[in-house]
């Protein structure tokens, strides 16, 4: 496409060189024509005027003046020719013969006819026009009429007729050839140049729709190699691509570790429930102990309540169309609620709990029951981690421009090269932190994109072995969201 849109500008470009050569040509072949004719024709009125010669005279100045129609034809390569007032041919080129003047010598000019229209609109003023003479001219002909006065009346006419075709073609022919030439060298270079250019650009173009398709294939291995030094659109092309393939591989891995752990968190749950149950059914489990396997069916049916809660949470959350019902909430009450719910948990594990008689008051503006699920996973997580026997501490502090709440529990601890994950989505620690936790990776991606929706913010600290605190940030009811 390159190739031929370059072809089409050169022979554009020639096409137009042609045509305006051959214009410049046309009026400078006017122009010469028209000088030369006035030359005569002044030089004719001169001589007529002064009465050297009559218009059949004979004489020196009669020949000084063929002479010099012969001289200027030659030099113009034109015929020029003296008409009188009815267009009958008077003097030529050829008057002279052995330099002696010669009035019915020239049979060409004889037969030559000047047409009325001609005649009458050249004996008035200057005249040219393009004609074959109604076909006196085998090829049209450059015809340049001057006017020769005597006493301010025209009493003859001066032509000067030229060739068109072959003039033109001498002129214009030796220019396209070397337009062409010039032209072919070009295209030569340009060729090769636009070979180069191309194929840089299409080279890692190729590369980029072959790697596509292993990432249809669901391989999102291959990346696009470049030359180092490169730094032009396709080299950050390359980069953007092979950043969208590390983005890619990085979901696709977290989206089967999410169906593996969904799919076992929901299996575990189903087949105790389908157990138990069938187990009630036929009379394999006692009477007497029905009631104890129930309430486990019970609490494994509110574990797969909260697992399709959580996952239908980010669905509407990721989709925009989760509407929160703005209110001022007492911050310290739904954390104080919060380990009552989880009482039992922190008492069988004898945790201790720190700073609950400490909070005061703390308002903040948010949408009740989704502050309330951020509040409980983030308690319920610090009682799931903290080992026996050790503490969970809590803290609020209003600061400036926002409520802060800090939540610490003892215990292992998160990895440096994990706690800046801990928060993406399907994203679970596989460590010993996570070994006895039931958990799919969602609780606290959902925490984050709850606090985001009320213009806060969350993040973690940790030391292995140690602690892990988590830290977020409402804005108060002055400077909340309305």
């Amino acid at each position: 496409m390159m190739i031929a849109i370059i072809t089409a500008c050169f022979l554009l470009l020639s096409a137009s060189l042609i045509i305006f050569s051959g214009n410049y040509w046309y009026r400078q072949k006017a122009e010469l024509l028209t000088e030369n004719a006035r030359n005569v024709a002044e030089s004719a009125s001169d001589l007529l005027s002064s009465g050297y010669i009559s218009m059949f005279g004979e004489g020196d100045s009669i020949a000084a003046l063929g002479s010099s129609l012969s001289l200027i034809s030659t030099s113009i390569e034109a015929d020029v020719f003296l008409c009188d007032a009815a267009g009958n041919v008077i003097m030529c080129r050829d008057f002279l013969v052995d330099g002696s003047a010669v009035f019915d010598a020239c049979n060409y000019h004889d037969s030559l006819t000047i047409t009325p229209d001609v005649l009458r609109s050249a004996l008035v003023e200057s005249y040219s026009t393009v004609s074959n003479l109604n076909g006196q001219f085998d090829e049209a002909q450059f015809i340049v009429g001057e006017p020769v006065y005597v006493a301010g009346n025209p009493v003859a006419l001066v032509l000067a007729v030229a060739p068109v075709t072959d003039a033109i073609v001498n002129f214009v022919f030796p220019i396209s050839q070397l337009l062409f030439f010039s032209m072919f060298m070009v295209m030569l270079f340009a060729v090769l140049a636009v070979y180069l250019a191309s194929n840089t650009i299409t080279k890692p173009i190729k590369q980029m729709a072959d790697v596509t398709k292993k990432y249809a294939e669901g391989d999102f291995t291959p990346r696009i190699n470049l030359q180092r030094n490169r730094n032009d659109e396709i080299a950050q092309l390359a980069a953007s691509f092979n950043a969208m393939a590390s983005s890619l591989a990085k979901l696709e891995s977290s989206r089967r570790s999410f169906v593996a752990n969904v799919s076992h968190e929901l299996k575990t749950p189903m087949t105790t429930i389908g157990g138990f149950i069938d187990g009630i059914l036929d009379e394999t489990i006692p009477p007497q102990q029905q009631d104890h396997y129930l309430k486990i069916v019970s609490q494994e049916i509110k574990r797969l309540s909260r697992i399709v809660v959580s996952m239908l949470n980010l669905s509407k959350i990721e989709a925009g169309q989760l509407d929160l019902n703005f209110t001022d909430v007492d911050l310290s009450a739904m954390v104080l609620n919060t380990f009552i719910m989880l009482e039992k948990k922190i008492s069988d594990a004898k945790i201790e709990v720190r700073g609950l008689d400490l909070l005061g008051k703390h308002l903040v503006r948010a949408d009740a029951d989704l502050l309330g699920q951020v509040v409980y996973n983030l308690v319920d997580n610090a009682v799931k981690f903290t080992p026996d026997g050790g503490y969970i501490g809590i803290n609020i502090i209003e600061k400036e421009e926002c409520t802060e709440t800090q939540i610490l529990n003892s215990g292992v601890g998160i990895s440096p090269d994990e706690i800046d994950r801990i928060f993406e989505r399907f994203y679970k620690v596989d460590k010993s932190r996570s070994a006895h936790s039931k958990s799919t990776g969602l609780g606290l991606h959902i925490v984050k994109s709850i606090l985001e929706l009320h213009g806060g913010k969350i993040y973690a600290e940790s030391k292995e072995g140690i602690y892990t605190e988590f830290v977020f940030t409402l804005p108060k009811v002055n400077d909340g969201l309305q």
